[in-house]
């Protein structure tokens, strides 16, 4: 079975649309269903059905898409291996990375990697550290640098990088700003902006107050942290940030109950083969 036709097929399983597959594989619509058409051709049997402008799997499309996704994966560890024969540092090297890390950790790492390895073409693309997880863990990213999960995995293999310690913060003006000694439940009577249900960093803040049987009072969420930062520093709640990101604009609060970290680094599938270009850059991580 063709590889280009799979692809095809992926694309419109994930994106649920012709229309979104061809733009995500840089082709036209009719190019897509031509490959999908050449997949029902083989198999004599439909793996999409097409009710208006909706797309839905068939119960063969259910069963060949994970099958898909393992041949490709395959193919791409088998090229990475033959690749790293050479032991040079060449080729595309795609990495899944978050808004905040990539503003505030990577750029040093990026200058020297690309001076060091102009050969190299990076695919960077900025997501949630908890998408980045999972496109590492199917294979289609072959590295994370994100926030690393709380909860270990054996489906993702994960390696510190950086220390990201949290503070509790609110703008200059805010009511807890002015109060010598807060608690949890000074906090909790205040409306807090925190990233979204899900994410790593919302759980390492649910689970302190949960820990003492403490409500959140949660207004507005976002995943941005740089969003967040601006909405604190404007009155509109309290929220944790990292302590890099606090400047005049923020007061950041000493809570005797709170200390909190993130733990920032790298994910990685344990059974793919890692190529020379993520090794290289890896290994740029650790020494910059």
């Amino acid at each position: 079975m063709d590889i280009v036709n799979l692809k095809a097929f992926i694309a419109v399983a994930e994106q649920g649309s012709f229309s979104l597959a061809a733009e995500e594989l840089h082709l036209c619509q009719p190019a897509v269903s031509k490959r999908i058409a050449a997949i029902e051709t083989e198999l004599n049997i439909h793996v999409f059905d097409r009710i208006g402008k909706k797309i839905t799997l068939t119960e063969a499309g259910q069963t060949l898409l994970p099958r898909a996704r393992k041949i490709l994966q395959e193919v791409d560890d088998s090229v990475r291996a033959i690749s790293n024969l050479s032991d040079e540092i060449t080729g595309s090297l795609r990495i899944g990375t978050s808004h905040h890390i990539g503003l505030h950790r990577l750029p040093p790492v990026l200058r020297k990697y690309t001076e060091q390895y102009p050969d190299v073409k990076l695919d960077l693309r900025f997501m949630d550290s908890e998408q980045a997880c999972r496109l590492v863990e199917k294979g289609e990213l072959e590295l994370g640098i994100v926030t690393l999960p709380s909860q270990q995995s054996t489906s993702i293999q994960t390696s510190q990088v950086w220390d990201d310690p949290l503070s509790v913060v609110v703008a200059k003006e805010h009511a807890l700003a002015k109060k010598k000694k807060i608690s949890l439940h000074d906090l909790a009577e205040h409306g807090a902006i925190l990233p979204g249900s899900g994410t790593f960093t919302r759980e390492i803040v649910q689970s302190a107050f949960e820990e003492l049987d403490i409500k959140l009072n949660t207004t507005l969420s976002t995943n941005y942290l740089e969003t967040i930062k601006m909405m604190v520093s404007i009155g509109l709640g309290w929220s944790v940030l990292p302590e890099t990101m606090i400047d005049k604009d923020l007061r950041a609060l000493d809570i005797k109950q709170l200390k909190l970290k993130r733990t920032l680094g790298v994910v990685q599938h344990p059974n793919l083969t890692l190529s020379n270009a993520g090794k290289m850059f890896i290994q740029i991580l650790g020494n910059v």
